[in-house]
């Protein structure tokens, strides 16, 4: 049986688990572009260390565990740095565009059912899905 679908399954509930203690502890959602963003922007001065400590824990944890945990998990999308880093910064225009990201919209607003955070999920995960067509199958570069 392929078990892959179970890092998957771990990841989304670490991702769950990570929001509710973020919400309970902070009464604060966990939107991770809202904490990025005001991390940049620097307002509200009370909140820049729990930002930070999110932020680095955010992109720290992954290098921490993947020798515990998955050291056999690779992606083979593209080995392009250029298309991951542009990946990267349309996904950072992105969220700016729709006040959120898929974390504070999908995550924690679907679970509070927010009629905004549905409808934006539903909207991210369609223009998610076209431009793995767009890039794949019409300009074929991953």
């Amino acid at each position: 049986m392929n078990v892959e679908w179970m890092w998957g399954l771990a990841g989304g509930l670490l991702i769950g688990l990570g929001a509710a203690v973020y919400l309970l502890c902070n009464g604060r959602i966990m939107g991770a572009s809202g904490i990025l963003g005001g991390l940049v922007e620097r307002n509200d001065r009370s909140a820049m260390t729990e930002r930070l400590a999110f932020v680095i824990g955010l992109i720290g944890m992954p290098f921490l565990l993947r020798p515990l945990i998955a050291p056999q998990t690779q992606t083979h999308l593209t080995p392009d740095l250029a298309i991951v880093i542009l990946a990267g910064l349309l996904v950072g225009v992105g969220t700016r565009i729709a006040n959120g990201c898929t974390s504070g919209h999908g995550v924690c607003g679907i679970s509070r059912f927010s009629l905004r955070g549905i409808v934006a999920t539903v909207f991210y995960i369609l223009a998610g899905g076209l431009t793995v067509v767009l890039f794949r199958q019409v300009l074929g570069v991953i």
